[in-house]
C-alpha cells in the first residue's frame, strides 16, 4: 500500500549537503551543484551566526554525522571485505563512489525516488562508477509490496549469503516517528535473514535539554518551512533512542555522541545536536 508522506520535494537540503561535502573534501566536484553553491553561499551568515550562538551550525551536524558513519561502515568492511551496502535517500551522497574505489569486494547500491536516481545516475554515469559492484536504483522507503519498496529492493539486489548494512543519512528527521518506526520495524526484519544485518543512521533528538534549546527549536521550525516537510525531532535521551530500536526487532543498538567519538568531524562548542545509531541482529 502506497504511504502519502514524499520528501521528494525536500530538494534544497540535498544540494546543501551535497556542497558541504565537496567543499571539505568528502567528494569530487562532479557531486556540487550550482544550487548547492548558492545556498551555501546564502547561509554563511547565518551559519556564523549559530556558531557564535549556539557553538555549532549546520556543517558541524553534516560533518560530525557523515565521519561517524563513514567510521562505521570502514570497521563493518575490516570484519567483512565482501560486505553488501544499500544506501537509501542516497541524494548527492559521494560515499558509495568512494567506498567502492576504496574496497574492492564489497557491492554497493544506492537508491532513492526517480528524479534523485535519474541525477545519481547520469552523475555516476559521467564518472565511470557505474559497474556491477556499484548500481542506482529506485526505492521509496513507505512502499510495500510494490516493486520500489525495501523489501523487494533488497530481495532482487542482495545475496542472503553474504552480510548486508544498510544506511540512511538525513532522512529520518522528516518523519514523524510513528511512521518512520514503520519502517525501521520492516528494516529489522528484513535485516534478519543476514548475517549480520546491520543499520546505520543519524537521529537528531529532542533538545530540552540543551543549553540552547529554544534557538535549536526556532531553527527547527524554519527548516521545516523551507523544506516543507514535518522535520521532527525524536527522543529525550539516548537511553529511549536505544530501547525504542530493541522494541523494534533489532538486538544490538549502540548510540554515538559526536562529541564523545574519534572522527575528522568538528566539535560542537555547545554540545553535538545529532546522533548516529548502529543498530544490528
Amino acid at each position: 500500500m502506497k504511504n502519502n508522506n514524499d520528501t521528494s520535494s525536500i530538494s534544497f537540503t540535498a544540494h546543501y549537503t551535497g556542497y558541504v561535502w565537496h567543499h571539505y573534501g568528502l567528494s569530487g566536484r562532479e557531486f556540487a551543484t550550482a544550487q548547492g553553491r548558492t545556498y551555501y553561499s546564502l547561509l554563511r551568515p547565518f551559519e556564523y551566526l549559530a556558531r557564535g550562538l549556539l557553538g555549532t551550525d549546520i556543517k558541524t551536524t553534516l560533518l560530525q554525522r557523515h565521519y561517524l558513519i563513514d567510521r562505521e561502515l570502514e570497521k563493518l568492511i575490516a570484519s567483512h571485505p565482501r560486505l553488501q551496502v544499500l544506501e537509501l535517500a542516497c541524494g548527492l551522497s559521494p560515499r558509495g563512489h568512494r567506498f567502492t574505489r576504496r574496497h574492492a569486494g564489497i557491492r554497493y547500491v544506492e537508491a532513492d525516488l526517480p528524479g534523485m536516481v535519474k541525477r545519481k545516475t547520469a552523475l555516476l554515469e559521467n564518472l565511470g562508477a557505474l559497474n556491477a559492484r556499484h548500481a542506482v536504483r529506485h526505492c521509496n522507503i513507505l512502499d510495500e509490496g510494490t516493486p520500489d519498496s525495501l523489501e523487494a529492493v533488497i530481495a532482487r539486489e542482495f545475496s542472503p549469503e553474504l552480510p548486508l548494512v544498510v544506511i540512511t543519512e538525513g532522512l529520518v528527521n522528516y518523519f514523524e516517528l510513528g511512521t518512520i518506526s514503520g519502517f525501521w520495524r520492516r528494516l529489522a526484519a528484513a535485516l534478519s535473514g543476514f548475517a549480520p544485518g546491520v543499520y546505520l543512521t543519524d537521529i537528531y533528538p529532542e533538545v530540552d535539554t540543551h543549553r540552547f534549546a529554544g534557538l535549536i527549536k526556532s531553527a527547527n521550525r524554519s527548516l521545516r518551512v523551507a523544506s516543507r516537510s514535518r522535520f521532527t525531532l525524536h527522543f529525550g535521551n539516548d537511553g529511549a533512542m536505544q530501547a525504542h530500536f530493541r522494541a523494534l526487532g533489532f538486538a544490538d543498538v549502540k548510540v554515538f555522541d559526536p562529541d564523545r567519538e574519534d572522527t575528522e568531524a568538528p566539535r560542537a562548542r555547545g554540545g553535538a545536536i545529532v546522533r548516529v545509531v548502529r543498530a544490528g541482529n
